[in-house]
C-alpha cells in the first residue's frame, strides 16, 4: 500500500498562498479533497462513479498497508492500480525554507515523517512543482546521527558515514522507496513562519509517485510527526472537519485546525481516550459494540481487547473488527432486506435502487463515546442504479474508522490528554 503526506497552509489554486487564521495563538489551513476542482490531482475527465471507484481502490491499499506496518498478516486484498503511492485522500499547500519555497503535500494521520524532493537527486520522480534545494535556505540544517530527531526514526535510520548526517529509508508496499537526509528548517504557514521543523529531504525517491504531489505531511502520533513538534505552535492538538464529497464541486475546502484553535467544545461533544500501542504512528480508540437503529449488534467472540480500531484521515472506506461483521451485516439485512448479488469491485453488501430513508443509521460505540453515522454515509454510489454499504471486515487485518465516516463531523485529536473528540456539524460552515 501506499502512505504520503505533507504540510499545511492553503494556497488558492487561482491566486496566491492565503494566510491562516490566528486564534488564541493557533490556525486554520485548508484541507483539500484531492478530487476536488482546488486539487492539482483533480482530473474534470473522471465522472462521480470513476472517482468513486478509485477511492475504493486506494482504501483497499492503503488499509493493507497500514495493517501491515501495524503487524498484522492483513487478508485485505490490496490492488495494484497506477494511482501512485501518493494514496492520502486529502492534500495541504506549505512553504518550506528561507526564502520560502512552495510545497503540496497529501495529509497522513497514518505517517510520521514530513518529506519533500531535493536538489540534488539520485533519483527523483518526475514533479510539476520546484523542489527544494537545501543550500538555498539560510535556515536549512541537516541533523547528525546523534541528534534527538534522528534517534527517533527508529527502524528508518539507515547506519551513519562519514558525513554524521542521519539518513532514512521508508517504504511502501508498491515498492515504492524514499531516501535521504533528515534535516530542519523553517516551515511557514501562510506568512508565520514555524522554526526548527524536522523533515526528510529526500534524494532519491523511486516508484509510482504522482507529479502533482511533492512528498508527505506526517501528522501521525509518533516523535518526528509534525504534531509532535513545534509544541509552542501546535501543542499536541489538531482537528478537522471534512466536507461530504456530494459538495466536493463547489469552490469550498474542508479544514484543519492547530493548537488552541483545534479545541471542540460546547453540546453534543464526545471523547474517547487514545490507546497507547505499537507503532506509535497510529489513533487507536477501543471499539465496544455497535448499533444498527435500535438493534445491537452483537459478538460470538469475547469484547475485544482495547484499541481494537485507529482512526484514519487518508482511507475512505471503514473496516470493523471482523467479530462485529457477520452480525453487524445480518442486522442491516434484517431491517432493509437482502442485498443483490450485483457487487461491484468487491463490495460486500449492495442494493438495487436503494431508498436511503430504510436504512437505519449505525453507532459505533467507543469507550465513553457514541458516534452516531447517518445512513447516507453507510451505502455508497457504486455503479448506476447500485448501492454498496462502506463498511467491510477487516478480516484479522487493521480495524478503521476511515474519512467517509468522518465527514460532516468535527473530530479533534488532543495527543496531551490522549482522547480524541467528535462532534456533528455541517462542515460547509466552518469553511
Amino acid at each position: 500500500m501506499k502512505t504520503l503526506a505533507l504540510i499545511f497552509v492553503l494556497i488558492n489554486i487561482s491566486s496566491c498562498l492565503a494566510k491562516p487564521n490566528h486564534i488564541n495563538g493557533g490556525f486554520s489551513i485548508d484541507l483539500i479533497d484531492r478530487d476536488s476542482p482546488q486539487s492539482p490531482l483533480y482530473n474534470p475527465a473522471y465522472s462521480q462513479l470513476d472517482r468513486v471507484k478509485n477511492a475504493f481502490r486506494r482504501s483497499t491499499s492503503r488499509a493493507s498497508h497500514l495493517s501491515k506496518r501495524a503487524g498484522f498478516t492483513s487478508n485485505i486484498s490490496s490492488i495494484n492500480i497506477n494511482i501512485s503511492a501518493v494514496f492520502g485522500d486529502y492534500l495541504m499547500y506549505i512553504k518550506i525554507g528561507t526564502p520560502p519555497v512552495k510545497v503540496v503535500g497529501v495529509v497522513d494521520t497514518g505517517s510520521d515523517l514530513t518529506w519533500a524532493q531535493c536538489k540534488p537527486c539520485v533519483y527523483c520522480y518526475e514533479q510539476l512543482g520546484p523542489l527544494l534545494v537545501p543550500s538555498n535556505s539560510s535556515t536549512y540544517r541537516a541533523l547528525s546521527c546523534q541528534s534527538k530527531g534522528c534517534k527517533a526514526l527508529d527502524k528508518n535510520q539507515l547506519p551513519c558515514d562519514a558525513s554524521n548526517k542521519c539518513h532514512y529509508e521508508m517504504g511502501y508496499s508498491d515498492l515504492s522507496l524514499i531516501r535521504g537526509d533528515l534535516a530542519v528548517d523553517t516551515f511557514w504557514f501562510g506568512s508565520t513562519p514555524v522554526k526548527n521543523v524536522i523533515f526528510g529531504c529526500g534524494h532519491d525517491n523511486e516508484g509510482t509517485f504522482g507529479e502533482d504531489a511533492s512528498g508527505i505531511i506526517g501528522l501521525g502520533g509518533g516523535p518526528v510527526s509534525l504534531i509532535k513538534q513545534p509544541d509552542y505552535a501546535i501543542k499536541g492538538k489538531f482537528s478537522y472537519c471534512l466536507i461530504p464529497y456530494s459538495n466536493n464541486k463547489t469552490n469550498q475546502t474542508s479544514k484543519i485546525h492547530f493548537g488552541t484553535h483545534a479545541n471542540i467544545a460546547g453540546p453534543n461533544v464526545v471523547s474517547t481516550p487514545l490507546i497507547k500501542k505499537d507503532p506509535s504512528t497510529f489513533y487507536y480508540l477501543t471499539l465496544e459494540s455497535m448499533l444498527v437503529g435500535k438493534h445491537n449488534v452483537s459478538t460470538e467472540f469475547p469484547l475485544s481487547k482495547e484499541g481494537n480500531m485507529i482512526i484514519d484521515s487518508g482511507t475512505t472506506l471503514t473496516y470493523v473488527p471482523t467479530e462485529f461483521y457477520p452480525d453487524l451485516v445480518k442486522t442491516i439485512t434484517k431491517v432493509i432486506g437482502n442485498g443483490t448479488e450485483l457487487r461491484p469491485w468487491g463490495f460486500d453488501l449492495c442494493y438495487k435502487n436503494l431508498n436511503l430513508d430504510r436504512v437505519p443509521s449505525v453507532t459505533f460505540r467507543f469507550t465513553g463515546a457514541d458516534v452516531v453515522v447517518p445512513p447516507e454515509k453507510m451505502f455508497l454510489k457504486t455503479i448506476k442504479g447500485v448501492s454498496c454499504l462502506t463498511l467491510f471486515s477487516s478480516e484479522d487485518g487493521l480495524a478503521i474508522f476511515g474519512n467517509l465516516l468522518q465527514q460532516n463531523m468535527l473530530v479533534g485529536y488532543d495527543l496531551v490528554n490522549r482522547k480524541v473528540s467528535f462532534k456533528p456539524a455541517d462542515c460547509t460552515k466552518h469553511a
